[in-house]
């Protein structure tokens, strides 16, 4: 049988194989594969089927890219209904992944038998849909209400062993398919003629309360939870009618459209780490503060030997101490053993006072403050210290990374790599092309990329590359509402009710106003000419010393840890906006909302024009992975993608025409709202 779908009959068996690399979604052309091979079966009178995939996947669910279109027949759902009522039993012999609709065909068969190395789930929620097939129902009758509501609500991904000893697979085995031509069937029912679970409202509650916390402002992890519970009081049938409504109801929504945008972009990113470029197996780390150390404990704990370097021996000892921190922060969290804590510390980490006496490397980075000057003579020092063949780089967050590389021996060996911190725990990583670096040295770049999990974003060099240079005028036009008559707690509250994680003020109190201080000062804010300079922040840090929550206030004030609107801060607002002539207004929530998130959209289109960033979705998940910008609106350039660009072009005009000094429109964004483009249509164009 040719097609993505084997079926072999021998010895009254039929084997079905589900052959459709990479993955072996359930694409349109592998429900017909399953139609052609269980009619075969059917024909050849066999007394057994065994069901299984290719590679290293079961099935790993649907074809994301179809949820774009209508149902195209066969549907999942007939396909499931008739394994499960099949003439003789049919097994899932799960050889590997077995996600979404896989499971929810493994589900329909008589029994499972797992790998050991296989893994199990339901994780439909983290696409803005939920179980189309037959999940929501099915599993709890099997498993059980409480751990069907943790595994679909939260959208877990198991392991075999988990998966045991829930009863979701009946065994696990070296060689599932070998198994299966002989397991014995266990004597229950179908599973979905098990008994409907008990109604359990306390654990509905729970999971309510949970999917609310993880995921705020998501719809699918509740409706998920409601078609669960649902399984309690329903018939099957009904349950699965009132299923499968919801799902295709949800996988046309705009969440779920923002988070397939993202999954998409996310693997695009990653991708580029695979092939070419360097091994890295030994590296040099400048800065034992809580970034480098950060850097040198993910490097280690991929088995590269790591010296860090401080400038004295206090700073050497502060290096160990916040390298230890983290090893002990490991351990207690069950993420290593003490002992292999220990080893790895013992084995792969050195600690140096200085450039005299480092071993050679294939790799430095350098993490010391913000300072041209510093981190250039810490480029002058590795230049001298190290082979002509290491890749040297700076983890400047707005600094000019083709500075730091004149006068480097080599200077295609250079480059910029942001990490985000906690360095060893955040997902973005900036790839910062310098002028003169090299396509090797991206590529080495890269592979170490996806050696530490991370998700790479190249971009060109400006001041703040992608990220921070979008917040800087995220946080300039807040400032800017603040003088015409919002207050601060009332710019967080809005935002936090777009979906953004924290507001930009209760941000700056965690990391600290004098880091946004010091930029400004950078800039030349103060005096720079064509530039709407609104002094709030600068007098609160010059003034008052407050300094956010490590000196127990800043924009808020901080009681216990609690913050509170501060009348401090509302006085000096009002005075900023008395002394520069404006009479206040009121401010709505979603015009707040409008212009935070319009500014963003226009920042973005300029990184694009200017060839900063080579794709808008990459400006996507800088926000998303470094900013917190809610991964269910998909990402400022994809939001304004949903509104229209159109829509997005008129209100920036408009912004426009009453500030432009603050507001200017693209001319990239132009050109795309009149030819009818859409953010996925543009590429960065330098």
């Amino acid at each position: 049988m040719s097609g993505p779908v084997h079926c072999i009959v021998d010895d009254g068996i039929a084997l079905v194989t589900i052959d459709n690399p990479p993955v072996n979604v359930t694409s349109q052309a592998v429900r017909q594969g399953l139609v052609r091979a269980l009619d075969k079966a059917e024909a050849a009178g066999v007394a057994r089927v065994v069901l299984t995939g290719a590679g290293k996947t079961f099935i790993a669910g649907a074809d994301a890219r179809e949820f774009a279109a209508p149902p195209a027949a066969p549907h999942l759902p007939d396909i499931i209904r008739r394994i499960e009522d099949f003439p003789v039993p049919v097994v899932a012999a799960i050889n590997g992944t077995a996600l979404g609709g896989g499971l929810e065909v493994a589900l329909a068969c008589r029994a499972r038998i797992a790998a050991p190395a296989a893994t199990l789930g339901l994780p439909e929620v983290t696409l803005g849909v939920v179980p189309g097939a037959g999940g929501t129902q099915r599993l709890p009758r099997l498993i059980g209400l409480g751990p069907a509501l943790s595994l679909i609500g939260e959208g877990r991904v198991i392991g075999a062993g988990e998966a045991q000893c829930l009863g979701l697979v009946d065994t696990v085995a070296a060689d599932p398919v070998t198994l299966a031509r002989t397991f014995s069937i266990p004597s229950r029912p179908a599973t979905g003629a098990l008994p409907a679970p008990p109604p359990d409202p306390e654990a509905v509650g729970a999971a309510r309360k949970q999917a609310a916390r993880r995921s705020p402002g998501q719809i699918a992890p509740l409706k998920a939870i409601d078609l669960v519970d649902a399984s309690t009081r329903l018939p099957l049938d009904e349950g699965l009618v009132v299923e499968r409504e919801t799902f295709l109801a949800l996988k046309t929504s705009d969440q779920a459209a923002a988070l397939r945008h993202v999954f998409f972009a996310e693997r695009a990113a990653m991708a580029q780490g695979k092939g070419g470029g360097a091994e890295i197996s030994s590296a040099v780390v400048v800065g034992g503060g809580t970034m480098g150390a950060s850097i040198a404990y993910a490097l280690a704990g991929l088995g590269i030997s790591v010296a860090l370097v401080e400038s004295d021996a206090a700073g050497v000892e502060r290096a160990r101490a916040n390298v230890a921190r983290l090893y002990a922060d490991a351990v207690k969290r069950g993420k290593t053993t003490a002992e292999a804590a220990e080893a790895e510390q013992a084995t792969r980490l050195s600690f140096h006072e200085g450039y005299g006496a480092l071993p050679p490397a294939d790799f430095a980075i350098e993490a010391v403050f913000e300072d041209m000057e510093v981190k250039r003579q810490v480029f002058a020092a590795l230049d001298a210290a190290l082979p002509e063949s290491a890749v040297l780089a700076t983890n400047t967050s707005f600094l000019d990374v083709n500075q730091f590389g004149e006068g480097v021996r080599r200077p295609e060996r250079f480059l910029g790599l942001h990490f985000f911190s906690p360095a060893h725990v955040m997902k973005l990583l900036e790839v910062i092309r310098a002028r003169t670096t090299s396509a090797e040295t991206l590529a080495t770049a890269l592979r170490l990329a996806a050696r530490l999990k991370k998700i790479p974003i190249l971009a060109g060099v400006c001041d703040g590359f992608i990220g921070n240079r979008i917040l800087t005028r995220y946080r300039q036009t807040c400032d800017i509402m603040l003088m015409e008559g919002a207050l601060p707690a009332q710019v967080d509250t809005a935002l936090r009710g777009f979906g953004m994680a924290m507001g930009p003020y209760e941000v700056q109190d965690l990391s600290g106003l004098d880091i946004a201080y010091a930029n400004r000062k950078r800039l030349g804010w103060r005096t720079k000419e064509g530039f709407r300079y609104i002094p709030i922040a600068d007098r609160i840090v010059e003034e008052t010393g407050r300094l956010g929550r490590k000196t127990g206030a800043g924009w808020y004030d901080y009681d216990g840890g609690k913050a509170s609107p501060s009348a401090l801060i509302d006085q000096i607002v009002g005075e900023e906006s008395a002394r520069a002539g404006i009479a206040r207004r009121t401010f709505s929530d979603e015009e707040i909302v409008t212009r935070a998130i319009s500014s963003m959209i226009e920042e973005g289109f300029r990184i694009l024009e200017e060839g900063i960033a080579a794709r808008a979705a990459d400006i996507d998940l800088v926000m998303i992975h470094g900013y917190a910008f809610p991964r269910w609106r998909g990402g400022p350039m994809h939001y304004a993608g949903r509104i229209g660009l159109p829509e997005i072009l008129r209100r920036i005009e408009a912004f426009a025409a009453e500030d432009p000094l603050s507001w200017g429109i693209p001319e990239l964004l132009r050109h795309a709202a009149r030819e009818g483009l859409g953010p996925d249509d543009l590429k960065g164009q330098a």
